[in-house]
């Protein structure tokens, strides 16, 4: 089971990743390992499109939990967006998405 991670610079501080495949136990190592560089690096703005996600389970959330706590801590600003409906209600029904800041879109990120 994989996932495809795309990453793409907005400039010396933001970076993009666009993810895509269902984010879970098997796969979340994966994205924590695209993450946890990007994080020591101290880019400031770090934008996670889940628009190609169609599941996550909680391995899945506990590493964007992560990604946000390694933000916060250095002062950094990490959104989601594109959340489909069902990674949406994972984050509804945990109350992250009062947690998170998530946008509609990566573009209005």
């Amino acid at each position: 089971m994989k996932i495809e991670i795309n990453e793409q610079r907005k400039d010396a501080s933001c970076v993009h990743l666009a993810v895509i495949g269902e984010v879970n136990i098997h796969t979340s190592p994966d994205l924590r390992e695209r993450l946890k560089p990007l994080l020591n690096a101290g880019h400031k703005e770090i934008h996670i499109d889940l628009s190609g996600v169609n599941f996550m389970d909680s391995a899945g959330i506990a590493t964007l939990v992560e990604g946000l706590q390694w933000s916060r801590s250095t002062g950094g600003r990490f959104v989601l967006s594109g959340l489909t409906e069902n990674v949406h209600d994972v984050f509804s029904l945990s109350k992250l998405d009062t947690v998170f800041e998530i946008s509609e879109d990566s573009e209005s990120a």
